[in-house]
């Protein structure tokens, strides 16, 4: 009787739950002899809070004055390139380089289709096919932001039967972007300065492209591309390759400075195959701006690439803009991925394109409307 008189007054503890009680009562011990302890881990928690805080707004600073100093390096460049050409007599920029950089429309790209004297029927072949054509072009520019252009020079002979049958033809479609640029296949490089130069001054646009006049293009597809780097400040898009230099005389691409490139049988840095390329607002800002130290080599695109070396550019190499031919880009459209820009490796572009432009469009063309139905 009276060991059941002890159990029952004086029950064994539970062993774990004296452990829970110990481990309470060495808390609140805790808190009672440092009760500075709470408030030290609060003010930390609100400091760290504090520090993030203050990361970010510097962070938002930092962006502001990085489009601050973006929006004035476009000013200087308008207003030099505006005062090259007034002072080289351009048929295209004549206002001073503020009123020039005032009266440059916002624009989400400008293409610009590279072209010569002789290319007349290539250029319809474009018109026939994956250009706009009059009030289709204006519209093009008003609700979409898109600018399209074929980009030609003058003659030796300034005003000649050359100059005459281009301002025709401008006359006529309205759709030329004329440089004061003398034409010549051995000039492209310095070509496409005058390009991007004359570009930027003219349009204020997110990104500038250069596509020669025998390639296939789908806006829809090129501008949904675009669309997805416009929050980059640097970028330089297009098919990147690295091909070999080549020494020997007399063949096609020789590169007579082919000695920079290092030993014999070496390859050309990373850079865009000059089909097509596009480049973003502040690349085409730099090469307006110190276009007469820039160095020109006997390629075009080689000569682009060597522009951004040693900038920090971000290369994307994006293949959809260098799919080839049908069937390539014929299964591809199928598919339900229609390419950005078709051509031949073969032939540097679409083999004999004035026969083949309309067979290629139709097989793998996104379809006329596709760019009015494509949001950017």
């Amino acid at each position: 009787m009276n060991c059941l008189y002890i159990h029952r007054f004086w029950a064994i503890p539970d062993p774990d739950k004296l452990d829970e009680e110990a481990s309470s009562v060495e808390k609140h011990k805790s808190r009672a002899l440092n009760p500075t302890d709470d408030c030290e881990k609060k003010d930390a928690i609100v400091r760290t809070g504090d520090i993030l805080s203050q990361v970010s707004q510097t962070h938002d600073v930092i962006m502001t004055l990085d489009k601050t100093i973006s929006s004035l390096e476009m000013q200087l460049a308008a207003a030099r390139a505006a005062k090259v050409n007034d002072d080289e007599g351009s048929p295209v920029v004549t206002n001073s380089g503020s009123e020039q950089f005032k009266d440059r429309p916002k624009v989400f790209f400008v293409m610009g289709i590279i072209t010569a004297f002789s290319s007349r029927k290539r250029r319809d072949s474009i018109r026939e096919t994956w250009m706009p054509q009059g009030e289709e072009l204006r519209k093009l520019e008003k609700e979409k932001g898109i600018i399209m252009r074929f980009v030609i020079g003058h003659s030796a002979t300034l005003g000649g039967v050359l100059d005459r049958a281009v301002d025709a033809e401008d006359e006529q479609h309205k759709d030329f972007l004329r440089l004061n640029h003398i034409e010549g296949y051995h000039e492209l490089s310095t070509k496409t300065q005058v390009y991007f130069s004359t570009a930027v001054a003219k349009w204020d646009a997110d990104f500038y492209i250069k596509v020669d006049d025998d390639v296939h293009i789908n806006l829809g597809m090129v501008g949904s591309t675009l669309a997805r780097h416009r929050s980059k400040p640097r970028v330089y898009l297009g098919c990147m390759k690295s091909g070999p230099v080549l020494s020997q005389k007399g063949v096609k691409y020789h590169e007579p400075e082919y000695w920079k490139f290092g030993e014999e049988g070496n390859k050309y840095f990373r850079h865009a195959t000059g089909q097509i390329y596009v480049i973003s607002k502040d690349l085409a800002t730099y090469i307006s701006v110190n276009r007469q130290v820039l160095h020109k080599y006997a390629n075009e695109d080689v000569s682009l690439g060597s522009w951004f070396i040693g900038l920090d550019v971000e290369h994307i190499d994006d293949r959809s803009l260098c799919c080839g031919t049908p069937p390539d880009c014929e299964w591809k459209a199928q598919a339900g991925n229609p390419c950005a820009a078709s051509f031949d490796w073969s032939c540097s572009g679409i083999c004999k394109s004035v026969e083949r432009m309309e067979d290629v469009h139709q097989r793998c063309g996104e379809g006329d409307e596709a760019i009015w139905h494509t949001s950017f």
